[in-house]
């Protein structure tokens, strides 16, 4: 996984407190050049706003905007996603994918900054 998968990626690591004192890692977050490459979280801590967390990381890595591919019938995290701001920008029969499962392509892009207000001086 390290050497194939996440090469090539910044990466970030949710932990959470486990066994005695040792810490559990319950999930994680890849990106590279814009993508959002892996999002995953270990099912009995999800809903608890860690994936938010990863979200808004990988968001803050890539401030121009961040683009993703989910499966189209993976439908919670596409719901996740578009709770989080990203729209659909392509779709595909599976074709691509090692899979071959229909999926498509989301992209989260930052809200344009206000236009400064008109000058009152005269």
């Amino acid at each position: 996984m390290e050497e194939v998968v996440l090469a090539g990626c910044e990466v970030w690591v949710a932990v959470m407190p486990g066994e005695g004192e040792e810490e559990e890692v319950v999930g994680y977050a890849a990106g590279a050049d814009g993508w959002l490459e892996h999002l995953y979280l270990l099912p009995h801590v999800r809903r608890r706003g860690i994936g938010t967390r990863l979200l808004e990381r990988a968001r803050r890595s890539c401030p121009a905007g961040l683009s993703l591919h989910v499966f189209e019938a993976n439908t919670e995290a596409r719901a996740f996603y578009e709770r989080h701001g990203f729209t659909v920008v392509a779709t595909d029969d599976g074709s691509g994918n090692m899979e071959r499962l229909p999926s498509l392509t989301m992209r989260w892009a930052p809200a344009p900054a206000p236009a400064p207000a008109p000058s009152t001086a005269s």
